[in-house]
């Protein structure tokens, strides 16, 4: 994005720069009933998550593909530290999930914008309590972000076969 943000001559800058951002807009994953969100398969998780609390207003943008009555239908991401790697795949399968590294297509390890790497974490039947589930990665080190986005997302714009919904969060 940046590569072509300066090809067309649009100047860069960084969050040291504009610490506050008026407006970020962004996709998901996953979105549920309360604008609750699985990020990060592309890799960028821990970096959204940065940009996006520094957003006055954050708005999501999907197709109603991306709608489900509870987050964990696919794979939550997980942003791993290196160390240990065996160690941080083995105890997020003790939370209820199938968890494993993500990989290439060449059999390497699939490694995030910052260095790290990424388990994919699959519920069988969704994610039953997404905030116990947030704190409990939250706190383990050698877990350095997950792809829950909770109750950051101000508005999603929806693309659907009948036209675009906007639907915005209640409060």
């Amino acid at each position: 994005t940046a590569e072509r943000a300066r090809a067309l001559g649009i100047p860069i800058s960084t969050l040291a720069e504009y610490p506050r951002l008026d407006l970020v807009v962004d996709g998901a994953d996953e979105v549920d009933p309360d604008l609750n969100l699985i990020k990060g398969l592309g890799r960028a998780m821990l970096r959204e998550k940065i940009v996006e609390i520094h957003a006055d207003y954050f708005v999501v943008v999907a197709d109603e593909s991306k709608l489900v009555p509870r987050l964990g239908r696919g794979p939550l991401p997980v942003d791993i530290v290196p160390f240990g790697m065996e160690m941080h795949i083995r105890w997020l399968n003790t939370l209820g999930c199938r968890a494993e590294l993500r990989l290439e297509e060449d059999g390497s390890p699939v490694v995030t914008d910052n260095g790290n790497l990424m388990a994919l974490c699959w519920f069988p039947e969704g994610i039953r309590d997404v905030y116990a589930l947030a704190r409990t990665l939250a706190e383990r080190p050698g877990i350095a972000e997950h792809g829950l986005f909770l109750e950051m997302a101000d508005e999603v714009v929806v693309a659907g076969a009948e036209g675009i919904r906007v639907i915005r969060r209640e409060g």
